[in-house]
C-alpha cells in the first residue's frame, strides 16, 4: 500500500505548471517506467522507449523540475540515473474539473493507465508461458468487468474499504520471499442509463464476470 509520504496531490491551482508537465504522453510514460521498474539512465529509457536518448533526457530533465523524477545513486560517473520522487500522483476529481486542461489531464492519465493494462497483461502471459513467474500465480491472476448498482456514498465506500485491506496485506506480505508486484488496477465508472433511440453503438459489450473464475 502506498504511504502518504509515497504520494504526490497535485492542486490544480498550486500545481498549475506541473500538471502541464505531465500532459506529455513520453513523460507520463517514463514516469511511469521509473515508478514500476527502478531507476534508469536516459540512455536505458531511450530503448525502451524507442526514443532518443536526447528526447528522454530533455523530458526526464523537465520531470525533474517540477519535482517527480530526482537524481538516483550513480553506478559511475558516465551518465545520470533518475528515480522517481512518489510512487503514486494523485488530485481530486472535482478541483480537476473546473478547467479545461484540468479535465484533459484526467483523461489523458486515465487512457495511459489503460495502455499500461494492456502492456502488463502481455507481460504477465509472456513470463507465465517462458516461466518466469510460478504457476502458482496463474489461479489468483485475472481481470473482472463487474457491473454492480451503487449509490456514490457505496463506491467511496469500496474504494476505502479496498485501500485499507490493501494497506494491510501489503504490510503482511511485506518481508515474504515469495511476493512480487503487481499490477492492480481498478475503475469505478459510472454510467448514465442509455437511451434506446441513440442506437447501437459505444464499443464492445463488457462479459461481466471475474476473469479468474470464468471457466
Amino acid at each position: 500500500m502506498v504511504s502518504e509520504e509515497q504520494k504526490r496531490v497535485l492542486d490544480p491551482e498550486r500545481d498549475a505548471a506541473a500538471l502541464k508537465a505531465l500532459t506529455h504522453p513520453l513523460r507520463i510514460r517514463l514516469l511511469g517506467m521509473l515508478r514500476q521498474d527502478g531507476p534508469a539512465t536516459a540512455s536505458e529509457l531511450a530503448v525502451r522507449t524507442g526514443e532518443s536518448s536526447a528526447s528522454t533526457s530533455y523530458h526526464l530533465r523537465v520531470l525533474a523540475k517540477y519535482a517527480f523524477v530526482t537524481e538516483a545513486e550513480h553506478r559511475d560517473g558516465r551518465e545520470r540515473r533518475w528515480q522517481a520522487v512518489h510512487s503514486v500522483t494523485s488530485w481530486s476529481n472535482k478541483a480537476m474539473e473546473a478547467e479545461p486542461g484540468n479535465r484533459a489531464y484526467v483523461r489523458l492519465s486515465r487512457r495511459a493507465q489503460i495502455e499500461h493494462l494492456e502492456v502488463s497483461l502481455a507481460r504477465y502471459e509472456a513470463d507465465i508461458a517462458d516461466g518466469r513467474l510460478a504457476r502458482e500465480w496463474m489461479e489468483p491472476s485475472g481481470i473482472n468487468d463487474l457491473m454492480p448498482r451503487l449509490t456514490p456514498e457505496s463506491l467511496t465506500e469500496l474504494w476505502d474499504v479496498l485501500d485499507r485491506k490493501l494497506a494491510e496485506l501489503t504490510t503482511h506480505d511485506a518481508e515474504d520471499p515469495r511476493a512480487a508486484q503487481v499490477v492492480l488496477l481498478t475503475a469505478g465508472l459510472p454510467l448514465a442509463p442509455r437511451d434506446p433511440a441513440a442506437g447501437a453503438g459505444g464499443g464492445s459489450a463488457p462479459v461481466g464476470t471475474d476473469s479468474k473464475d470464468a471457466s
